[in-house]
């Protein structure tokens, strides 16, 4: 492996990390209490950002696929073949760093879930809301 693929491959992950970090604050902003007007401006921010974070999902599907081939294709330590410690140990951080990644895959995924799924109701509450005191205009 060279240099530019570990490179590569290293900000993959910080890519992830951050897009991740990035919907974990969203979130939080948009579940903060006694916001009042600042959530519309927060709902207004949050529809533009959603369909560009929605590469994310492909982004995770591949890098989890990039997990599963270098946990398929990883050379064994069975009886035939003997792992030196140095090897051995390579071959525990190399499981680690797997599991990880794995965790921060799925991470991106549930807070892209949860960011959509809590961006909809705030977007069903404001039209209810709207439609309450249009209503009250009536009457």
């Amino acid at each position: 492996m060279t240099v530019f693929d570990r490179v590569r491959m290293a900000l993959e992950w910080v890519v992830l990390g951050y897009a991740a970090a990035a919907e974990a604050i969203m979130l939080l902003l948009l579940t903060l209490p006694g916001l009042g007007r600042l959530r519309t401006g927060l709902i207004a921010v949050t529809r533009s950002v959603l369909k560009p974070m929605m590469s994310v999902v492909p982004f995770c599907l591949f890098l989890f696929l990039d997990i599963y081939w270098k946990y398929e294709t990883r050379p064994a330590c069975d009886q035939e073949h003997a792992c030196s410690p140095t090897e051995h140990l390579r071959h525990q951080k190399s499981i680690m760093k797997s599991q990880r990644n794995a965790i921060l895959i799925v991470a991106a995924l549930v807070l892209y879930w949860l960011l959509y799924s809590v961006y909809s109701l705030l977007v069903r509450i404001e039209q209810l809301g709207q439609r309450v005191e249009r209503l009250k205009r009536q009457d």
